[in-house]
C-alpha cells in the first residue's frame, strides 16, 4: 500500500510538472494569487539551488547521490512498522522519485510553485519537494513526541 502512495506521488508530481512545461516557456510568470505565481524553473541544484552548477557531470552527481538515498528510504520503508513513519517514508520516496526523473531528463528539477509576500520570495518548488518537506516533517514529529524509546 505505501509504495502505490509512493507511485501516486510520483504520477501526479510527473503530471503537473508535464503541465507547466507544455504551457510555460522561461521566464514566464503567472500570477495566480497576490502571494503565488506559477513559473518555469529547472533547477540544476539540489534544495534551493543549492550546488546548482553548470557543469555537465553535476546532474549525474545529484541523481547518484539522491538515488542512493532514494534506495535506503525505500528499504526503510520496506523494514519499518510504524504506520506513520511508514506514510512519511512514502511521501518522501514519492518525492525523491519524481525529481530523480526530472535529473534523468532534463538534467535539472522542474520547480514551478512560487510563494512570495512584502518582495520577498520563497525559491520555487514543485510537488516532489512538497512531499519529501511533509513526510520529513512528520518523522521529525514522530521523534520529538514519539513515547517509543
Amino acid at each position: 500500500m505505501f509504495y502505490i502512495i509512493a507511485l501516486l506521488i510520483v504520477i501526479f508530481d510527473q503530471l503537473t510538472k508535464a503541465i507547466v512545461l507544455s504551457n510555460f516557456t522561461p521566464p514566464a510568470v503567472l500570477p495566480v494569487f497576490p502571494f503565488f505565481n506559477l513559473v518555469l524553473v529547472m533547477n540544476k541544484g539540489v534544495s534551493f539551488s543549492m550546488f546548482s552548477s553548470d557543469a555537465e557531470w553535476m546532474p549525474w552527481v545529484l541523481t547518484g547521490v539522491g538515488s542512493s538515498i532514494t534506495i535506503g528510504i525505500a528499504y526503510w520503508l520496506y523494514i519499518e512498522k510504524n504506520i506513520l513513519i511508514k506514510t512519511a517514508l512514502a511521501l518522501i520516496l514519492g518525492g525523491a522519485i519524481g525529481n530523480i526523473i526530472d535529473r534523468i531528463r532534463f538534467g535539472a528539477v522542474v520547480d514551478f510553485l512560487d510563494f512570495h509576500a512584502f518582495g520577498y520570495h520563497w525559491p520555487s518548488f514543485n510537488i516532489a519537494d512538497t512531499m519529501i518537506c511533509i513526510g520529513v516533517a512528520i518523522i521529525i514529529i514522530q521523534a520529538i513526541f514519539s513515547k517509543e524509546k
